[in-house]
């Protein structure tokens, strides 16, 4: 008769477990944690921009942030973890748009360079829309929780558009 235990090796039928889950994890706050260091003083930044009526409240951005590398990360651990098919394009995409969401603070909240970080942020839109692409092809959950942080950047494209027409 088979064995019918999953499997508790970490890897396996389903791909890797918990301590891959827990490294994109890390990863990704690790993101989150450098965008902090270089926006130290955004609260007053945001304050003082003149921004359009719908602009959210600053308090906002960090539970929000937090709530979507969170589902970053786990989007990606799915796809690792039952594939269908190789994941190198897929964990590519993945990365740069990382890269792209952490280079976006710096320009907008550090070096005030908002036509820059809008360019950056179209550019993680980009990105973010080939990952969502790619990881539905592996596992749809995966794509699933990527659309909220692409909804996300997508009004913060806007938001960053009108406070750089605004501001400059």
């Amino acid at each position: 008769m088979p064995n019918a235990e999953p499997c508790r090796t970490g890897r396996g039928r389903q791909g890797p477990r918990w301590p891959v889950l827990l490294g994109l994890l890390a990863v990704c706050y690790a993101v989150a944690a450098l965008g902090g260091l270089a926006s130290a003083d955004a609260g007053d930044t945001y304050d003082a921009l003149d921004r359009p009526t719908w602009a959210p409240p600053g308090w906002l951005f960090g539970p929000m942030w937090t709530v979507l590398y969170g589902t970053i990360a786990v989007a990606a651990w799915l796809v690792l973890r039952n594939p269908h098919g190789p994941t190198r394009t897929a964990m590519t995409w993945w990365s740069v748009q990382l890269l792209l969401n952490l280079a976006w603070t710096p320009l907008f909240f550090t070096a005030d360079e908002y036509g820059l970080a809008f360019l950056d942020i179209c550019l993680l839109l980009a990105a973010l829309l080939t990952t969502t692409v790619l990881f539905a092809r592996h596992r749809r959950a995966a794509a699933l929780l990527l659309v909220p942080y692409a909804l996300w950047v997508a009004f913060a494209s806007a938001l960053n558009l009108a406070i750089w027409l605004s501001n400059t």
